[in-house]
């Protein structure tokens, strides 16, 4: 029987490591994903794991650490925000090419400079190209069931690739919300046990990783590596349907809120989302066929089944909370990269930078959005093609 509990975001991901207990974890505090690992090494301190913690001297440290357990053969887990996953970049790209099913928890924070502690999506967004699956979560229930599905996923004999769970920093890291929780032994059994794949330990079967490869056999392995991403899609909905019969909670590779006859779009990811759908339900009362698609798989990018979901739409905006300095969004070069797969007609595209270094995203933010594409609709001038929203002038 499910259990509800009132718990942050943090604490929400801590539990569902303790339910997985995987074999070793290594990490290194920073805010604000601090809490997840406070939380965990108490349940380490209490008997309730048999996790191997191991305590680093830096994030460069903790995925080092990671590697080296995971080749080893075991089921292993970090986290970090930021500045940590900055100093982690090396790593990620290691790990990846090593095909190493590591789990990392991001709790989405801003990169220096200026020094910032709070919520946007540069971290996650700039490790979008190091080879990792990135799922997003809206809220702390969706951030839980994301990390369940996500052993699966990462684990899965197609794949075995690595993979992150991206929520909001404060928003939903530190925020109380209500999360059910599923009973351990179902968690325990709907995970299953960890397979290892060429473990360093079987010294039966000796292998070697991370081997030098000259250009006689690089580009081969970075292709393996594109097809096993290519794959992706089809466990992570596989993995959501068997969820969705132990949760009731489904999921997909992103969520259509009222697009199926929406005239006008927003594309928004994570706790944005829900501001987002209250201010989209308030322009339908008034007659405007509004709508919202938020990814949940951003990693490897869906892209003709978002082309598909966004195709009826006259304008789509995409709200980015992070920024590519001289270019568009980096979502948004997401999204129209998708939308070349139609063809005839296609939306206006216009992008949004929002909520930089944790600045407020607000009902009336959205509001003027859809008003500005309500316009467009209608025939009007698109003003600009990016703009900041919510800034100082």
């Amino acid at each position: 029987m499910a259990k509800v509990l009132a718990v942050s975001g943090n604490e929400a991901v801590a539990n569902a490591f303790r339910q997985i207990n995987p074999d070793v974890c290594a990490a290194y505090p920073i805010t604000p994903s601090t809490e997840v690992m406070q939380r965990f090494t108490a349940f380490v301190s209490d008997g309730e794991v048999d996790t191997e913690v191991i305590l680093v001297e830096s994030e460069h440290s903790a995925m080092s650490a990671c590697i080296g357990a995971s080749a080893a053969g075991g089921r292993v887990f970090t986290n970090t925000s930021s500045q940590g996953l900055a100093l982690m970049w090396e790593m990620l790209f290691i790990a990846s090419g090593m095909r190493l099913p590591i789990i990392l928890s991001l709790v989405n924070r801003a990169l220096a400079a200026p020094l910032n502690i709070h919520c946007d999506h540069s971290d996650g967004m700039g490790a979008r190209d190091t080879g990792w699956i990135q799922l997003w979560s809206e809220n702390a229930q969706e951030a839980y069931d994301n990390t369940i599905q996500l052993f699966r996923i990462a684990e899965h004999m197609d794949i075995r690739v690595p993979a992150m769970i991206c929520m909001d920093g404060f928003i939903i890291s530190h925020s109380i919300a209500r999360v059910e929780f599923l009973e351990d032994d179902e968690v325990k059994k709907f995970v299953g046990e960890f397979t290892p794949v060429n473990p360093l330990l079987d010294v039966t079967k000796p292998v070697s990783y991370g081997p030098l490869i000259l250009p006689d056999y690089y580009m081969e392995y970075k292709r393996a590596q594109h097809e096993a991403m290519t794959r992706v899609s089809k466990v992570v909905l596989d993995v959501a349907a068997e969820f969705e019969k132990l949760s009731g909670r489904r999921y997909g590779l992103f969520e259509a809120y009222r697009l199926d006859d929406a005239e006008i779009a927003l594309v928004i990811l994570n706790s944005a989302a829900g501001t987002s759908k209250d201010v989209v339900d308030e322009f339908r009362d008034k007659g405007v066929k509004a709508g919202l698609l938020k990814p949940r798989l951003f990693r490897p990018f869906p892209y003709e089944e978002v082309a598909a979901a966004l195709k009826g739409a006259k304008v789509v905006c995409v709200m980015d909370r992070a920024d590519s300095f001289g270019g568009f969004g980096p979502m948004y070069m997401e999204i129209a990269s998708a939308m070349m797969l139609i063809s005839g007609n296609r939306p206006v595209l216009i992008n949004k930078i929002y909520g930089l270094g944790g600045r407020d995203y607000l009902p009336e933010h959205a509001a003027m959005v859809l008003d500005e594409m309500t316009e467009i609709a209608k025939g009007g001038r698109v003003k600009t093609y990016k703009e900041y929203i919510g800034v100082r002038e």
